[in-house]
């Protein structure tokens, strides 16, 4: 069974950029709905149950028909945010550093063009999801999900991901996504991605 995991760091600590009252509702109600139902799901095909979250999310195609919706939207949604609240931190560093930098730089140009074309997919995406930085086939390479889809799910490696669900901003920043993109990156946790990126390999 599953189990919600605890945020590494306290509700307010993202604040100002994102406020304490996000981060409860997100984690200990939207979050934990995922979990519950997850595991709910998977209480009707126990041998499912003792699979890790990367596993099930990769083997969609051949869950049960009974439960392989909810186990992909929930299951995702439970392996994104997973992933999402290690990749902020209270101590944004801004921008990665080394070879991460590196890497991107390569894949990119300057920093600043990734930036920008990241947030953009962001901005552009019609209702809910994620904005992704992707390690594809040994490339970085970014890509949009619909609702809690996952990159892992289409062979693809998560680097970097970015919850534009309303849930994720509506309390703080209304209708305004632009905004909440651009103050996330004061929060990047890039140590994080950097060892996501190391693990790719």
């Amino acid at each position: 069974m599953f189990n919600l995991p605890d945020l590494p760091y306290s509700y307010d600590a993202l604040a100002p950029y994102v406020s304490a009252d996000i981060q409860h509702l997100h984690h200990s109600a939207h979050h934990a709905t995922y979990v519950k139902n997850l595991n709910a799901a998977l209480e009707k095909h126990p041998e499912w149950q003792d699979r890790t979250i990367e596993d099930i999310i990769t083997s969609l195609d051949k869950l049960p028909d009974d439960i392989k919706t909810t186990v992909r939207n929930n299951g995702g949604g439970h392996y994104n945010h997973s992933m999402f609240w290690k990749m902020m931190t209270p101590k944004g560093q801004g921008k990665p550093t080394g070879t991460t930098l590196d890497k991107i730089q390569h894949a990119f140009g300057e920093f600043e063009t990734f930036k920008d074309q990241f947030s953009q997919g962001a901005t552009k995406i019609f209702g809910s999801g994620w904005q992704w930085l992707v390690r594809d086939n040994g490339e970085l390479k970014l890509m949009s999900t619909p609702n809690q889809d996952s990159p892992l799910s289409q062979g693809k490696i998560p680097i970097l991901g970015l919850d534009v669900w309303e849930h994720a901003y509506y309390l703080q920043y209304y209708n305004k996504r632009a905004d909440y993109i651009a103050a996330w990156w004061n929060i990047v946790n890039w140590e994080y991605v950097s060892q996501l990126l190391t693990e790719a390999k």
